[in-house]
């Protein structure tokens, strides 16, 4: 009784989460002119967001990327029970919901491939000094994470995702301490309604030598059917690879071979379950030939993924291009925390699929995906000392289409297509940041900001209306957010 939010936090009321953002979303559904589903129909996550629309957005600039399907600058898109109805002028679209679409670039929703989602409580915590640096303060406060610590810091970043026109997340989870830990986090995917893969992985204080719990992930790819969210999200690992620079006895880094008992049991578990694999690789100058020993070993194949990757040779290239493995790059945390400038125009040269992802915000600051399609292009025209070596069409392509290809969604999202999930977003080009309307693609590359996305629909359903979340109450959700980053640094006793 008379307990603020803060106290019912510290106090464990696990029932919380659930009432504080999600109460609300029929309400705001109703607001909104949306139709909200009959709850006994659908999963108990899906049953508090806004029902799947049917809309016709009308005489926008549709941006398909779909090779396909050129753009249609005065478009049309039908949206209905989660699908691309239609993409063409003057479509036909009886009892929908009609979007003016003047004056928007209307386009597939983002899409992330690599983020550490459970950080984001730990936004502007990475010092100027070594104690307080990224890794050691992650680590330090990582390990008094709770279960529903790790709720609240997907929870927000899932919010920011679908702020930022972001519709499919790679959920890289490297703080899995329990099976609790790991469903409380996917638990806020699911009643946000995001699209993505939840990439299952040991906890950062997990000793390399010790592998993680198989028991627990063969439980969690048992209970998948309940907890993929009508199909929304899928399952894969994270794994920790077969090598890793480290600190030798002088505190100079050195590459060292990691426990066969450690990399073997995590791949193989993958490989056994069918899941796919994803690993932090040649990040800095002294991890390197990482591929080569993967490849030696069997272990790169269609549908691996590898990150960072900043230290890759000209063979290794070859080697993941050949195997239909992707890369997904991140310049803003991979600049900020000092590994090196990453290669964009190289792994596209050898034909590696390549896309972009967040990675973790107490790095980037925030999940603005035009900032980091405008690095990714800034940063390889300076390299290559070329105004002209990345084209904005093909920055925009990295942040969709080949996200979509690089998680194995190619066939539901990232493009606009007949028959593909509606995962689309529409950007505002009236406002004073961007406009006036010219060139979409360099529009959104040089100009775009998170606070133009004006509207989000993930698998038809509107996330975001007006420049509003629709499902989640922000206020409530930045006090709840608060008061567990509070918590988590008296735990730590961080300073």
């Amino acid at each position: 009784m008379g307990r603020n939010r803060r106290e019912d936090y510290m106090a464990g009321d696990m029932s919380m989460p659930r009432r504080a953002f999600l109460g609300g979303v029929t309400a705001l559904g109703a607001m909104s002119g949306l139709r909200m589903p009959a709850h006994a129909a659908v999963s108990p996550s899906v049953a508090n967001l806004p029902a799947r629309s049917n809309v016709v957005i009308r005489n926008a600039y549709v941006m398909t990327m779909e090779p396909s399907q050129p753009d249609l600058p005065n478009g049309d898109l039908h949206v209905d029970n989660g699908l691309i109805v239609d993409v063409g002028t003057g479509l036909a679209a009886p009892g929908a919901q009609v979007i003016d679409g003047r004056g928007f670039i209307v386009m597939p929703g983002l899409i992330d491939t690599h983020w550490h989602m459970w950080t984001t409580l730990l936004r502007n915590m990475s010092g100027d000094d070594r104690a307080h640096g990224y890794f050691p303060m992650t680590t330090a406060l990582g390990k008094v994470y709770t279960p529903r610590d790790m709720y609240y810091g997907t929870l927000l970043s899932s919010a920011e995702a679908l702020h930022s026109g972001i519709t499919t997340v790679h959920n890289w989870c490297h703080n899995v301490m329990s099976y609790e830990h790991a469903v409380e986090d996917l638990r806020a995917m699911q009643e946000t309604g995001l699209r993505g893969r939840f990439s299952y992985g040991p906890a950062r204080s997990t000793p390399l030598t010790q592998p993680f719990s198989v028991a627990d992930l063969e439980r969690m790819h048992g209970d998948w059917a309940s907890l993929s969210n009508e199909g929304l999200l899928t399952l894969g690992i994270a794994w920790r690879g077969v090598q890793a620079a480290l600190p030798n006895a002088e505190g100079k880094m050195e590459l060292r071979p990691l426990s066969p008992d450690m990399y073997r049991v995590e791949y193989e578990a993958a490989r056994r379950l069918g899941l796919p694999v994803s690993v932090h690789l040649n990040s800095t100058k002294f991890d390197k030939g990482h591929i080569i020993a993967l490849h030696k070993l069997g272990y790169v194949f269609d549908g691996l993924q590898v990150i960072h990757a900043i230290n890759t040779s000209p063979e290794e290239m070859d080697i993941l291009a050949a195997a239909g493995a992707s890369v997904s790059i991140s310049p803003a945390s991979e600049m900020r925390i000092g590994f090196g400038l990453p290669k964009v125009a190289e792994y596209l040269d050898h034909k590696v699929n390549l896309a972009l992802s967040v990675d973790t915000t107490p790095l980037t600051g925030n999940a603005d995906m035009f900032g980091i399609m405008k690095l990714a292009q800034n940063l390889e025209n300076g390299r290559s000392e070329s105004e002209f070596k990345l084209p904005a069409r093909k920055v925009v392509e990295l942040a969709t289409i080949e996200g979509a290809k690089a998680l194995g969604l190619a066939e539901r999202t990232g493009s606009l297509k007949k028959g593909k999930r509606a995962d689309v977003i529409m950007v505002s080009t009236r406002e004073v940041n961007i406009g006036p309307f010219t060139e979409p693609a360099y529009m959104l590359v040089d100009s775009a900001q998170a606070s133009n996305v004006d509207t989000v629909l993930v698998d038809g359903r509107i996330l975001k209306r007006n420049g509003k979340l629709t499902a989640i109450d922000v206020g409530k959700l930045m006090d709840e957010a608060s008061a567990a980053t509070q918590s988590i640094k008296q735990r730590a006793n961080w300073k």
